[in-house]
């Protein structure tokens, strides 16, 4: 089981509360600040099993040594994806994974994020709805 896209761009949810991007709370520690930084300081560098993974290897305290495994570990279940992220569900940030499935924030405001909706190449699914109505 993975959670990695191709060539995919997860827009960002229908019922987000904002219409811009917003950089959450890095103070907090929270879930959408962790995937923030993660993937601002390194667009392009991680997949998304990478860094939904990240979080728990820092919560047990997984060694370096042990990670691979671990990782391979964790996935052998079904795990939630970026479409589950704070990012793009109230943050208004999409996802884009490129062709290796690495990946990088697109604000949804920006002209790249304009450029890849309207690119017919690229695969576009949702993130999830913040609310079940």
């Amino acid at each position: 089981m993975t959670t990695n896209y191709f060539n995919t761009l997860i827009v960002v949810a229908d019922d987000s509360p904002t219409d811009h991007a917003v950089v959450p709370d890095l103070t907090k520690g929270s879930v959408a600040a962790q995937q923030y930084v993660m993937i601002t300081d390194h667009p392009y560098t991680y997949t998304s099993d990478d860094v939904i993974f990240a979080r728990v290897a820092a919560k047990e305290a997984i060694s370096v040594e042990a990670m691979a495994d671990a990782q391979g570990e964790y996935f052998q279940k079904g795990r939630a994806c970026l479409r589950a992220s704070p990012l793009p569900k109230q943050y208004g940030w999409g996802v884009h994974h490129d062709a290796e499935g690495k990946i990088a924030l697109v604000a949804m405001d920006s002209p790249e994020y304009a450029a890849l909706v309207a690119d017919d190449s690229v695969t576009k699914t949702k993130a999830m709805r913040r609310s079940r109505a």
